[in-house]
């Protein structure tokens, strides 16, 4: 990895992520992952941007916003930030910045750091230690087929006692549905509740979209937790185990991150062209 280096003032660098300039000795030595430059640091004071010169026919403003609309162009930019960002997390503490965070010249980037610098120190203190945990919880399915024999959502099977009985079934269908949805709010409620007690902080997103999780199921819970290394153990003692959950409950825990869901307000300076 390089350090601060002159190029062309419009030169667009995307910026992964930050640290305390004094770590800049500690960061592995990285492959360029978007835009084939290479990694480097651009400082401002008492912090440093690992950024990389990107190809403005995808990153100036305007194609970067029809790029992001594109969910396979997304995802491997996605895998590329979280690349950087991981190995960077593994020598030193790191606060992310947002996927496509996009500067115009080192200027830029300072500007960034300047603009956010006591969100980023404090941020940098809060993590440090730490590692992200993700939980979801997802509720199965609703059956193909009601109980008396009928297609969801179809007419009443022949024989099945008419159409008062097919209505009965419908409505018993519908109850069972909310019964379990029931059932899952609360399961996820209290789950939550325990895993934020073994967590220094926590942070509940919405439902991911499932064209990106691509998980069966109802998404009842998509929480972070921010865990000190010290509490891992009781932290992930205290995630039950399959066979404590109600029938049709999946549980899915992911980690440890670089704390990603923790940086909130670190990067409020960030922009597509600064």
């Amino acid at each position: 990895m390089t350090g601060d280096r002159a190029l062309d003032g419009d030169t667009l660098f995307y910026v992964y992520t930050v640290i305390e300039a004094s770590a800049a000795d500690a960061l592995p030595d990285l492959p360029p992952p978007l835009g084939g430059g290479g990694l480097r640091l651009v400082s401002a004071g008492r912090h440093a941007a690992v950024v990389e010169a990107v190809d403005a026919r995808h990153f100036e403003e305007e194609p970067l916003r029809g790029h992001l609309e594109d969910l396979e162009w997304l995802s491997a930019v996605a895998r590329a930030h979280h690349g950087v960002v991981a190995a960077v997390g593994s020598a030193t503490t790191t606060v992310p910045l947002r996927l496509a965070t996009v500067c115009r010249g080192e200027e830029g980037v300072r500007r960034l750091l300047a603009g956010a610098d006591a969100r980023i120190a404090e941020a940098l203190v809060r993590l440090a230690g730490a590692q992200e945990w993700g939980v979801k919880l997802y509720a199965g399915p609703p059956p193909e087929k009601s109980p008396g024999g009928g297609a969801e959502g179809g007419e009443p099977a022949a024989g099945a006692g008419g159409g008062r009985d097919y209505l009965r079934r419908r409505l018993k269908d519908r109850d069972v549905r909310e019964a379990s949805r029931t059932r899952a709010a609360r399961t996820a409620r209290d789950l939550h509740r325990e895993l934020s007690r073994h967590a220094a902080a926590a942070v509940l997103h919405p439902p991911q979209d499932r064209r990106l999780s691509r998980a069966d199921g109802l998404h009842v819970l998509n929480a972070a937790y921010l865990v000190p290394a010290a509490g891992r153990e009781a932290f992930l003692e205290s995630v039950p185990p399959p066979d404590a959950l109600d029938a049709g409950l999946r549980l899915e825990v992911t980690g440890p991150w670089v704390p990603y869901s923790f940086t909130a307000g670190a990067d409020e300076e960030k922009g597509s062209a600064l």
